[in-house]
C-alpha cells in the first residue's frame, strides 16, 4: 500500500451497532484508504476486525474529517 497517503485529516469511523458512542476509527485519506504499513500491529489488527464485523458489531464505515486535538 502506499505510504504516501495524506492521513493528517480525515479518519474512516466504524460505529458500534449495539453501543453508542464505541467503534473503531483510523487515520485514512480523502476516499477512505487507510495505510496498513502505518498502523501499529494492535490497530491493524482491531482494523482487519472492523472490517470483518461490518453489519454484524460495527456499521458500514464513514470517512469524517479529523478534529483538531
Amino acid at each position: 500500500m502506499n505510504t504516501l497517503l495524506d492521513t493528517r485529516h480525515f479518519q474512516l469511523r466504524f460505529r458500534s451497532l449495539f453501543n453508542e458512542g464505541r467503534g473503531y476509527a483510523f487515520p485514512c485519506d480523502a476516499s477512505g484508504e487507510v495505510d496498513l504499513d502505518a498502523l501499529s500491529e494492535q490497530s491493524r489488527h482491531n482494523y482487519l476486525y472492523a472490517r470483518a464485523m461490518m453489519g454484524r458489531e460495527v456499521a458500514h464505515p464513514v470517512v469524517e474529517p479529523c478534529l483538531p486535538h
